[in-house]
């Protein structure tokens, strides 16, 4: 279910097309015989031009499916542009063009999967519209003959749009023909510089005369194109009636305002009074209400009431009333004081269907079903016992009953949920991370699967812990199993030793505990809170899928993306009651990652993988594709909030620093272990002063390299990976970088290793990135700066500490690593100030890779705790202060922690 991603948005909001991907188009050139070639360079040029660009250009079917979502809105601006009263004979452009925020709202809804999705607001859609208003005016401000001529120039479907308008009235003081009908057109302005309506009647006189022929084919060539492709305007127009006034019956209004969309494609302005809306015409609907009784429980195996009822406007309608539509003839028909669309043979089609689905229900329909039926998802055979039309859609409305419309707010609204942060936390937690605990405690409370995809650095962690420390003091329940990537296991016990330190846990892990006996490993897994264990260890470990589970948490839950893995297979097979995922990455943008990840979350939900399959290609049959059945149906499960939505977060530090703990490989903790014993030889050896000084340094440096990669110390080669614990949790955190296109600046103290992890990286952003240390000329550093600075610039910057820890303004990125460390905070510091400097307009996020179990570890613990070191000593770096120490004390200081090193 892979789809083609032909356009992004980045976090700033802005469309481009994803030139990784499509390196034809980004140069410019036609990707399928018919595609413009100019399409990629106007999105080069700015949005707003690109916009302009697939409005009025002609595509490929196929491309036609990639862009339709961006070309929508340029043809919804435009279409508001045509239909805008227009004045003087250079149609000039009107004051204001308001933007339709509803419409836009709903295409936000709507939108495909794409790169960047979860940054696509109304409020984006807002700026998109201003920017295509700006570029227009600007425009016609430098095109003869304004906005008719510029309108021309752009497409002939544009031209003359606007000048003639059909108006269909009510005349209430004729019961028999209650409508009246006129055509006029603007001959002039008022002296208030209005745009006078006269009868087109009128341009027959006006136009009289053979010199005027032209001009009067020019005012009613939007109305031949019209008759073209409406019988009823053509027998107005064949007829003569069109230049007439009309007075018209129910029957004749209701077949005229059936034109308006045919009216509205041929460039006619029409005006019909205001209850009637072409989309959505005032018309009773059957009524089916879901969850209108209180329920003791909520789940995935509650069964929800059922009814069904024919309501106007949300209220029920009398017997009386229905025998009255039922008796009426169709189309118009007044009823409680305004006029209403009726066809009794769909009302009546719709009426059976639900009435069918009613009696089926009997006690009531599964939670799951009641979800997609609000939704509008018909996932599953279940949802549609009879295969209900698709016509009879529009005649129906499902709407959540009192009790479950009240549960289904807070589902949706974290912030409506009473406030419980346990005491036991020792932290302070922001607002919107309350919200998240609360949240997340609400939806275990109801036994329903839920995924924080937070931000990185919003604090996933420490708010899954505070979620935990409340579940703790709700009684002893049995465990909860925490299922991580290896290389992260440091961290989780690095952030219950700091914020949950009450917390009792163990780690299934062959590196931390013995996992031989499992009668004693039993005993101890019942009298804690918390196992942590990996995937990788899940697939193996058979115990852990048989036991029940108080709940199953998934960290870096993307781990499950692909429902065809073995590790994917062995997390479905777990048992518990309740199911929490945690990621960064935004999963609603990729539909069959969101399939994997809701299959573990809320099994049923949306159907099997063929199933699902099926829906998705029902969403996107024209002649309306759109997404936003899914995205109502998995909403509710979903709590996302971005590090740049201030109206949630204005809270957060512009800056936060965080450690990035890192395993050894097998290959590195050999490698660092022979080094320490190599040192314990050469210390005994050494002389004191001087030589040993050099010694110490010597192999510190040794110990650095073996902790970034075993081939920078051997020279070897093999830069793999999976040999070196950094590289892989750098790949961990790039990959999710990528998903929400931010940029990262990459520090290390070492020119050798900067090749390489441009290798790596080019590879997990599928883009390439830049490179610069010492020897980069001066020139060329200047056009990389300018490079990366750019919108549509580099992914990662790799920079060595001393080349680019100073004079240089990277804004762009959001991200800072320190892949290893100096050892000295004011350099590090300097170097972050790369990115976090005056101009930058988003939150920075540093993180300082340490390997676990190494020097590395018990350096970073002394720079944080500043233990015995005086200023001086802390500016100079840490070295100094290692050279000083004993033998004995300094191979203490540098021993390896095989239990804590390894991944």
């Amino acid at each position: 279910m892979a789809e083609p991603v032909i356009l992004s948005i980045s976090p700033r909001g802005r469309l481009f097309v994803e030139p990784a991907l499509v390196p034809e188009l980004a140069a410019g050139e036609p990707v399928r015989p018919s595609a413009p070639a100019g399409v990629a360079k106007a999105f080069a040029e700015g949005a707003a031009e690109g916009l302009l660009h697939l409005a009025t250009a002609e595509l490929t079917t196929a491309l036609a499916a990639d862009f339709e979502f961006a070309r929508s809105l340029g043809r919804m601006y435009l279409t508001a542009l045509c239909h805008a009263p227009v004045e003087g004979e250079a149609a000039a452009l009107p004051a204001a063009l308001p933007a339709p925020e509803e419409e836009l709202a709903k295409m936000a809804d709507a939108a495909p999967p794409m790169k960047g999705m979860e940054y696509l607001t109304p409020g984006v859609l807002l700026d998109w519209w201003t920017a295509l208003d700006a570029l227009v005016r600007s425009r016609i401000a430098q095109f003869p003959g304004g906005l008719s001529a510029y309108l021309r120039e752009l497409n002939p479907a544009w031209r003359m749009l606007g000048r003639v308008t059909l108006h269909l009235a009510e005349n209430k003081r004729d019961p028999e023909y209650p409508f009246a009908f006129l055509a006029t057109y603007v001959s002039r302005l008022s002296a208030q510089a209005k745009a006078q309506h006269l009868p087109l009647g009128r341009a027959l006189q006006e136009y009289a005369g053979a010199k005027n022929r032209q001009g009067l084919l020019k005012l009613l060539t939007p109305i031949h194109q019209a008759a073209e492709r409406s019988e009823l305007i053509k027998k107005l127009v064949d007829s003569g009636a069109i230049f007439s006034a009309l007075a018209w019956t129910p029957r004749q209004a209701y077949q005229f305002l059936l034109q308006v969309p045919v009216l509205d494609e041929s460039g006619v302005l029409v005006r019909v009074p205001d209850w009637w809306k072409a989309k959505s015409p005032p018309r009773p609907q059957v009524s089916v209400r879901v969850g209108e009784a209180g329920r003791s429980k909520l789940g995935a195996d509650a069964l929800l009431d059922f009814s069904v009822g024919v309501t106007l406007n949300g209220e029920s309608l009398s017997d009386e009333e229905m025998q009255r539509i039922l008796q009426s003839q169709g189309g118009l028909i007044p009823l409680r004081g305004q006029w209403i669309e009726v066809d009794r043979e769909k009302l009546t089609a719709a009426l059976e269907h639900w009435k069918k689905v009613e009696r089926q229900a009997g006690d009531g329909i599964s939670f799951f079903q009641g979800m997609r039926l609000l939704s509008g998802a018909a996932i599953g055979a279940d949802d549609r016992p009879d295969g209900v039309a698709e016509e009879l859609k529009e005649w129906t409305g499902i709407q959540p009953g009192e009790w479950l419309d009240q549960t289904l707010a807070k589902l949706r609204d974290p912030a409506a949920v009473d406030s419980v942060v346990p005491p036991e936390l020792k932290a302070d937690l922001r607002p919107y991370q309350k919200a998240g605990v609360n949240w997340l405690l609400f939806m275990i409370h109801l036994r329903l699967g839920a995924c924080l995809a937070d931000d990185m650095g919003l604090g996933k962690t420490v708010q899954m812990l505070a979620v935990l420390l409340s579940m703790r003091r709700d009684g002893p329940a049995g465990a909860s199993l925490l299922v991580v990537p290896a290389s992260l296991i440091a961290n989780w016990k690095a952030e219950i030793a700091r914020f949950s330190p009450d917390l009792s846990f163990i780690v299934a892990h062959p590196s931390e505990s013995d996992l031989s006996d499992p009668a004693a490993l039993a005993r101890k897994i019942d009298a804690c809170d918390l196992v942590i264990t990996t995937y990788g260890m899940l697939q193996r470990t058979e115990w852990m899928r048989e036991r029940t589970w108080r709940a199953v948490i998934l960290d870096e839950a993307q781990a499950i993306k692909n429902s065809g893995a073995r590790q994917t297979r062995a997390v479905k097979q777990l048992r518990s009651e309740s199911r929490v995922a945690l990621t960064g990455t935004p999963v609603e943008n990729r539909l069959s990652d969101l399939w994997s990840l809701f299959d573990f979350l809320n099994p049923g939900l949306l159907g099997g993988a063929k199933a699902f399959g099926r829906f998705i290609k029902s969403l996107t049959q024209p002649p309306n594709p759109s997404y936003a059945p899914l995205r109502t149906l998995v909403r509710p499960y979903i709590l996302r909030r971005l590090k740049t939505d201030k109206r949630i977060i204005a809270d957060l530090p512009e800056k936060t620093e965080m450690t990035a703990w890192c395993g050894l490989s097998k290959a590195q903790a050999a490698m660092y272990q022979h080094a320490v014993e190599e040192l314990d030889r050469a210390l005994g050896e050494a002389e004191q002063g001087i030589q040993r000084r050099g010694i110490v340094l010597a192999f510190l440096m040794r110990f650095k390299q073996i902790c970034n990669h075993p081939a920078q110390w051997s020279g070897g080669g093999d830069w793999t990976a999976s040999l070196s614990g950094k590289f892989e949790r750098l790949g961990e955190l790039c990959r999710e970088m990528a998903e929400r296109q931010e940029r990262v600046l990459i520090f290390t103290q070492f020119r050798q290793i900067t090749e390489p992890l441009s290798d790596y990286l080019q590879e997990v952003f599928a883009r390439p990135g830049l490179v610069l240390h010492g020897s980069t000329p001066i020139p060329r550093r200047r056009e990389m700066v300018e490079r990366f600075q750019r919108d549509d610039g580099p992914p990662f910057f790799i920079l060595s500490l001393k080349a680019g820890g100073s004079g240089l303004n990277l804004t762009a990125a959001s991200q800072v690593v320190h892949f290893d460390r100096w050892w000295n905070p004011a350099v590090e510091n300097q170097a972050t100030d790369r990115a976090f400097r005056i101009g930058q307009k988003k939150n920075v996020l540093v993180h300082k890779f340490v390997c676990r179990g190494t020097v590395e570890e018990r350096i970073d613990g002394l720079i944080a705790e500043k233990i015995g070191l005086s200023r001086e000593l802390l500016d100079e770096g840490a070295e100094r202060l290692l050279t000083e120490m004993g033998n004995d004390e300094l191979l203490r200081f540098v021993s390896l922690d095989v239990n804590s090193a390894t991944i």
